[in-house]
């Protein structure tokens, strides 16, 4: 706000000098005027980093941003870490963010103090669009509304309970038989690996269930799909970090905008349709149990089930529902064509447990240490959420010997603890028996944080479990995995890891078994 307020002065003094030729007095006084903001912005600056964690000097404005490589966060953030210790402060722009970088730095925070540490923090370029509605972007007693309402609804959806999986064993199979369509031909899978855990969330919301070639479909899952991909880019942390840009410059981020009410107007048909054919009585899905909840809140006027609330929140179960498990499930395809001795030896576990001639469930997981690890494996190798969503603090708080006023914007690594060589040895390489004892059983880690941890940890991190088993031994047991280039050529490495860790494109072949 300071920066803007000094440039419009500016633009507004030069505009009226031009009317006549500048003088040097008036000159001077700009000089003068300007160097007196920063000093003022550095006095500010300094005054509240007194009480806050360490961290590099910032400079006016723009903060940290230049000592920050946007195209690999997590790696900036380790390299402060060796400097100023797990906790530590940055200003992305001009506002402070204390980073928590490793295990008991985030336990210590986001477990040990949750509630104090449950706030949504600052996006701005979403916050924008979704007003602070939804699950996911929203705070305070809107977010604790939202949040239980989706969990005992999840609950009576059978989420966790044998129906779901069943939901998950059809599409299992819907999926199966789209992959021999390709007949053994090289083929990207992202497509058909965004429709089946697609299908499952909206059997889940809408108990509706679409053909993979669904051209409505397709397109939700499109717009879906390239603003996760934007939110990514580097581009993007610029636009968080500095928001007066978001209006004023053009760039892909204003993709996002067109996309998600392009995803509301999509939303908002299903809900209508749904409040035509609604019975109070026999509630059919998510959207139902929404509508019920909302009639019997319509004598409330502070209530927050909104129809507002109710798009935004649909759209964050798709958006987390769909495109963070495609993600998994691709890189994960990727993964086990690297390493065929890992594909083998899954097979291996698949043949004496499950046999060819019935669908996996999840009680099989149980029998398949290998596989369980594998699995394990996967997720804290790709690293799929490096800084997981910025938290807030929701009240002022002494942290470490540190104040941190209520607000204030907090990361935590996770890279910092999936890739911790202590818990991890050689966490660069992928191994599954990070996660095997001596004896070939599983063995379980403190440290395994995919779906991030404390008060805001993924609502559908049990669905998500359950669709990365059944999807990946459903797929292993129909086919071997072929790559179309050398193994050599296979490149593990994510094309952007801003938000998500997105794998690189790749062909595979499904070959029948």
């Amino acid at each position: 706000m300071l920066f803007q307020h000094v440039i419009k002065s500016l633009c507004c003094l030069i505009t009226t000098a031009s009317v006549r030729r500048v003088s040097m007095d008036l000159v001077t006084f700009l000089v003068l005027t300007l160097s007196s903001l920063i000093l003022l912005s550095l006095w500010r600056q300094s005054s509240r980093r007194r009480k806050l964690p360490p961290g590099p000097t910032p400079l006016p404005i723009i903060g940290n941003f230049l000592q920050i490589d946007v195209k690999n966060i997590s790696q900036s953030l380790t390299k402060f870490s060796k400097t100023y210790g797990p906790v530590f402060t940055l200003y992305l722009g001009s506002q402070p963010t204390v980073i928590l970088h490793g295990y008991e730095a985030i336990k210590e925070a986001l477990i040990d103090n949750g509630e104090k540490f449950s706030g949504r923090g600052s996006y701005p370029m979403i916050e924008n669009v979704t007003k602070g509605f939804g699950i996911v972007f929203s705070n305070g007693n809107r977010w604790k509304e939202m949040r239980r309402f989706t969990i005992m609804t999840f609950r009576n959806l059978g989420i966790g309970k044998r129906n779901i999986e069943d939901r998950v064993q059809e599409e299992a199979q819907c999926l199966v038989e789209e992959l021999r369509k390709t007949k053994g031909s090289p083929c990207d899978p992202s497509l058909i690996l965004n429709c089946a855990p697609c299908n499952v969330i909206c059997s889940i919301t809408f108990q509706n269930h679409f053909d993979y070639k669904d051209k409505e479909m397709l397109t939700f899952m499109e717009k879906v799909n390239e603003n996760l991909k934007i939110m990514s880019s580097p581009w993007m942390q610029v636009c968080n970090s500095f928001p007066s840009l978001i209006d004023y410059f053009p760039g892909t981020h204003h993709k996002i905008a067109k996309n998600i009410n392009y995803m509301k107007s999509y939303l908002l048909k299903k809900i209508e349709e749904h409040q035509e054919s609604l019975d109070v009585t026999n509630p059919r899905d998510f959207v139902d149990y929404y509508l019920i909840k909302q009639k019997q809140e319509k004598h409330n006027p502070k209530t927050e089930f909104t129809c507002e609330n109710l798009i935004f929140t649909a759209s964050d179960l798709f958006a987390a529902g769909t495109e963070t498990t495609s993600t998994t499930l691709r890189y994960s395809l990727l993964l086990l064509l690297k390493y065929p001795e890992v594909t083998a030896k899954v097979q291996e576990e698949i043949d004496h447990v499950i046999g060819r001639h019935r669908s996996p469930c999840m009680q099989d997981r149980h029998h398949m240490p290998y596989t369980d690890a594998v699995l394990h494996e996967i997720q804290r190798y790709i690293d799929l959420l490096p800084t997981s969503l910025p938290h807030a603090l929701t009240c002022d708080m002494k942290f470490r010997d540190y104040f941190i006023p209520k607000g204030t914007t907090v990361i935590a690594s996770l890279t910092s603890v999936l890739y911790d060589d202590k818990e991890f040895p050689n966490p660069e390489k992928f191994d599954p028996s990070h996660f095997l004892d001596e004896n070939g059983k599983v063995k379980k880690s403190d440290y395994f944080f995919p779906f991030s941890t404390g008060k805001r940890i993924c609502v559908g991190e049990g669905l998500a479990r359950t669709e990365l088993f059944l999807f990946l031994t459903t797929i292993l047991q129909n086919f071997n995995l072929k790559s179309p280039v050398d193994l050599k050529e296979l490149d593990t490495n994510p094309v952007a890891n801003g938000f998500v860790s997105v794998p690189p494109k790749f062909q595979i072949c499904f070959i029948p078994i």
